[in-house]
Formats: structure tokens, C-alpha cells, sequence
């Protein structure tokens, strides 16, 4: 509808100009909004106040132009009203809103899938935890996020590639080495002191257990240095392997594992590095080199090589960027904690550095969850020892309820996660009040084919006897779904499906408890099981892009 009404105001726009009623110096911006009001119609636009300064005219007076010059060829506006200083609110014809449920019967989960992104070939990495423990939290809320946005993506027309980034170089692999080197040593009687800022959790003590058993007392009292990789490499090995099966249980998988280890190995950090100086946009000083970011927006200048010549973690990404770009991808997305607010200038300064636009890349964040039980905080995991992990939410609510509800606000929004909530059979969990919709609409159709009553197809249905105002209602909110999918993957906000679901599960529940779907009236029925056939498709399409079951029983 909104690219309807588009199209049809800059064709009006067009006519006043070739008229002499406007000047229209530059084509304005046509932005539509859905009132919230239903007396102020199904559309409106402030064009009209948009054009009055350039204009030099009211905007009311704009309006009346605008309106004058409307041709609707389409045949889909029943009237367009001038309102307040200027606004214009389009009303439009019912039996167009209704034409919407044929188009989702041909179309089916393809239902409001456009092509927008017309195989633009998009990376997006997300989760990313280092190898040094179980997920927590927060890193489930980071794969929510990512694998439905990666979903929407791919459903509009992106080439999508899922990638984790392993952060298997550095101090951070040392340190749990050291960790499970310690924890190997004090099991076999060797009583080695516990590094201070080692990791402490639980599931350090079972990889030195596993590495018992393994390599038995190969390695007592031998020297760290002399065994440093091979604990290194057995810790990281077995923590990608719980990251996995966690990330599956979670329905999260991943074209690549990319690590970074991998980029110091076969020189990439270096010949980046090199590349930049040969550019300038990295140089020398004070024994260092230095990235020149301010060029680019960056507050300062940063250093990738300290005095004594070791990397520093830009370093690292630099060259994982430059490696991203030198695949081919046309757009990056990706996935931080919003702890990393204050590194996304340095990697915009980076893909500009290397000859790209900076809106090659665009950066989620996404902020911190707190679990609650009786809506007080939940002790942290014993297996963790630090935090609560994803596995035991999991474990605890089930993943639909975790994947739909990590997504039921801002992804750069503070989240309250209540375990007792999330187990609700209520309106107030929203998941189940989205699964139950689609569960309730499964059961009508059962219901329907037990009695021998079809569901009608285009040619046997009268929609016109969809006339009451809740059905109308969801008819809107049907049609709506097109613009929603659309607008969520251009701003790269899964969540407002969640919104969009919760909105369309009310309202086909309210509906649902006032009206009865099958009656005596034949005709009747088949028009109320032909829209609710159209509805059920759509939350099972919505849910699919959430990486969220449609179940069909509750």
C-alpha cells in the first residue's frame, strides 16, 4: 500500500509542477505513517508542511494541490482528507484490503518476501565469544539476534554467509591453558599454584579431566612453556565443541568458523599492515605504527603495533576485515556487545582505509540480559562459576521461548529475562501467546475437516462477507506484513516481528473469543476459515524467520 500511495503522490506532485502550482525545485522525501488513530485513515504524510518553506505557500494550501492532482489508477483510495495544519490521511477502499488474503493464499509462506536486497552478497558474524568458556546470556541474546536477522536477510533477497570469528590468538588462549594445565598438575599431586586471573568455572577442571584421560601423566611436572600449545589447543578445541552443541541446541549454525589464529599464521596481519603504510594511512612513530583513523572520524589515531612490537587487537581485526572485503561481500554486519560501542569508529576508519564506503559496514550492538526467577536475579551458573550460561536457559525455558523472547525488545535495549514468565501458559509470555495463535488456528482446521467442511479456495470464497470490524482489522494487519518484513531487514531489526507477531496474535485472539468461526452459515464459515487459514500462514512464515517452531498442537 505505501508504495502505491507513493507512486500516486509523486505522480500528483509531477502534475502540479508541469501545471505551474508548485515549483518543486528538488523532488521531496514521501514519507507515510500508519495514524494511530483509525479516524485519521489507514495513511497519512506531512508532505504537504514538508513543501511549505521551499514552496512559500501554507501547507494547507499545498494539501489542496496535492490532492487535486491525485489520479488513483489503482483503484485503491477511497477518499485522501486534509488534517490539521496540513496533514493528509488517506482512507482506503475495503474490498482492496481484502484482496490481501488472495494474495497470501497464491503466495503462501512466500507471502511478503520481497526481493529488496537483489543477491547482495552480505557477511554476518555474530557471537564471536572467545574459546575460554560455556556461552553465557548474553551471547545467546547475540545469536537470537543474528540468526534471525541472518534469516530476514536471506528471505528478502540477501546472499547471506553466517560467520563466527574465533578469538584463538593471544593472552586469552594462554590463560586457559595455563588454567587447565594447573587444575592437570594439582589432579595428579603436582601442587601447582592456580593462576590469579584464571578461569575458575567448573568446566575447566572436566577439559583437564578429559585431557587426563587422554594423555595420563605424559605431561606432570613438565614445564609450561615446553606444553603450552598442547593445552592451549586441547582447552580451545574442547570449548568450540561446547560452543557448538550449544549453538545447536539453540538452532544457530554457521557457513564458517574463521579463526583468528589462522591470519597470524599465514602472514594476512602483516601484508595488511604493510598495505596501509604503503597507502599511508598507517605510519611510524614514537617506535610504533600507527593506523591515521582520525582521517577516516576516528577521535584519534590508534596504535597496531606497540614499541615492543607486538600486535594489539586491532591489529587482528584489520586484517579479518581486509580478509571479509577481499571475499567479496558487498555489506558487513556485525554483532558486538555493547561494550564495543567505542570500536566501531576504528573499524569504519579501517574498511575506509582499504578504499570501501563506510556504510559497508554496519554494527549491532546488542546489551546485556538479566535472568530473573520470581523477578529476582538467578545465581550465577556452578558450571561457570561466573555467569549464568545460555545452557541452563535452555535447559530451563526451551529455546523457542529463549530465541523469541531475547528478541522481544531493541537489540541495544536492556533485557529482563524472567524464567518464571517465560514458562507461562498467559498472555503475559509472549511467546506462548504467539505459538497458542498458531496452535488455536491449527486446531480450528482440524476442527473444520472432522465436520467435512472445506476451506474454500479464490473462486469459492465471498470475502465481502468478512464485514465485521475485527475481521477487517486483520485484514489490515495482514497486509501490513510485507512493509514490516521489508522495513525490518533495511534497518536490521529482527525484533519488530516479535512486535509485529504479538500485535497479530491479539488481535486474532480477541477475535477469536468474541466471534465464533464455524457456523450454520455456510457461506459465512467458508469466508472466516479462508481468512484464518491467510493468518495461520503468516505467523508460521514470521516465526520461521525467528527461528521459532509453529507448533500445531499446544
Amino acid at each position: 500500500m505505501k508504495e502505491t500511495v507513493t507512486d500516486v503522490l509523486l505522480a500528483a506532485l509531477a502534475r502540479a509542477k508541469q501545471k505551474g502550482e508548485l515549483k518543486l525545485d528538488a523532488q521531496p522525501a514521501v514519507l507515510l505513517e500508519t495514524p494511530r488513530e483509525k479516524s485519521h485513515g489507514d495513511l497519512a504524510t506531512t508532505l504537504a508542511l514538508t513543501l511549505a518553506k521551499p514552496e512559500s505557500k501554507a501547507p494547507r494550501k499545498i494539501a489542496e494541490i496535492i490532492i487535486a492532482n491525485i489520479r488513483d489508477e489503482a483503484g485503491i483510495i477511497e477518499k485522501a482528507e486534509i488534517a490539521g495544519p496540513g496533514f493528509i490521511n488517506f482512507f482506503f477502499k475495503q474490498d482492496r484490503w481484502k484482496q490481501t488474503l488472495f494474495e497470501i493464499d497464491a503466495e503462501g509462506a512466500a507471502y511478503g518476501l520481497k526481493n529488496v536486497g537483489k543477491g547482495k552478497k552480505v557477511l554476518v558474524e555474530f557471537v564471536s565469544a572467545n574459546p575460554t568458556g560455556p556461552l553465557h546470556v548474553g551471547h545467546g541474546r547475540g545469536a537470537a539476534v543474528g540468526d534471525a536477522l541472518a534469516n530476514l536477510l536471506s528471505s528478502t533477497g540477501f546472499v547471506v554467509t553466517r560467520e563466527f570469528y574465533i578469538n584463538d590468538a593471544g593472552r586469552q588462549i594462554r590463560l586457559l591453558a595455563l588454567s587447565v594445565y594447573s587444575r592437570y598438575q594439582q589432579a595428579l599431586g603436582n601442587a601447582v599454584p592456580f593462576p590469579e586471573d584464571g578461569y575458575h568455572g567448573a568446566y575447566v577442571e572436566e577439559i583437564a579431566q578429559g585431557f587426563t584421560k587422554l594423555h595420563g601423566d605424559r605431561y606432570l611436572r613438565v614445564p609450561f612453556d615446553d606444553c603450552l600449545d598442547i593445552f592451549g589447543d586441547y582447552g580451545k578445541e574442547m570449548m568450540l565443541a561446547d560452543i557448538r552443541t550449544d549453538l545447536d541446541s539453540f538452532g544457530v549454525r554457521f557457513d564458517v568458523w574463521f579463526s583468528e589464529a589462522s591470519l597470524l599464521k599465514d602472514g594476512s596481519v602483516r601484508r595488511s599492515l604493510d598495505e596501509l603504510l604503503e597507502s599511508r594511512n598507517c605510519y611510524e612513530q614514537d617506535g610504533a605504527l600507527w593506523l591515521r583513523s582520525t582521517t577516516f572520524g576516528d577521535d584519534k589515531d590508534r596504535v597496531v603495533i606497540k614499541k615492543d612490537k607486538s600486535y594489539t587487537y586491532l591489529a587482528t581485526d584489520i586484517a579479518y576485515h581486509r580478509n571479509k572485503l577481499g571475499r567479496g561481500f558487498e555489506s558487513l554486519v556485525n554483532i558486538w556487545g555493547a561494550d564495543h560501542h567505542g570500536y566501531i569508529p576504528r573499524v569504519q576508519a579501517v574498511i575506509q582505509a582499504f578504499g570501501h564506503g563506510k556504510d559497508a559496514l554496519h554494527v549491532v550492538l546488542v546489551q546485556l540480559v538479566a535472568i530473573l526467577r520470581h523477578g529476582q536475579p538467578v545465581p550465577m551458573s556452578k558450571r561457570a562459576g561466573t555467569f549464568v550460561t545460555l545452557r541452563d536457559v535452555i535447559q530451563d525455558v526451551g529455546s523457542d521461548a529463549a530465541r523469541f523472547i531475547f528478541l522481544t525488545r531493541r537489540s541495544d535495549s536492556h533485557l529482563d529475562f524472567d524464567l518464571d514468565v517465560a514458562k507461562e501458559q498467559s498472555r503475559e509470555n509472549p511467546v506462548y501467546y504467539v505459538q497458542y495463535a498458531h496452535a488455536r488456528l491449527a486446531s480450528l482446521m482440524r476442527e473444520a475437516e472432522s465436520r467435512g467442511i472445506a476451506v474454500p479456495g479464490k473462486d469459492g470464497v465471498n470475502i465481502a462477507l468478512l464485514d465485521l470490524e475485527e475481521e477487517q482489522n486483520i485484514i489490515k494487519a495482514l497486509a501490513k506484513y510485507p512493509e514490516v518484513i521489508e522495513d525490518a531487514a533495511l534497518a536490521y531489526e529482527p525484533h519488530r516481528l516479535t512486535f509485529y507477531l504479538q500485535d497479530l496474535a491479539g488481535l486474532l485472539h480477541n477475535y477469536y473469543f468474541k466471534h465464533r468461526v464455524i457456523t450454520e452459515d455456510t457461506a459465512r464459515t467458508g469466508a472466516k476459515l479462508f481468512l484464518m487459514k491467510q493468518v495461520k500462514t503468516v505467523i508460521q512464515s514470521a516465526l520461521a524467520i525467528l527461528g521459532v517452531n509453529a507448533p500445531e498442537k499446544m
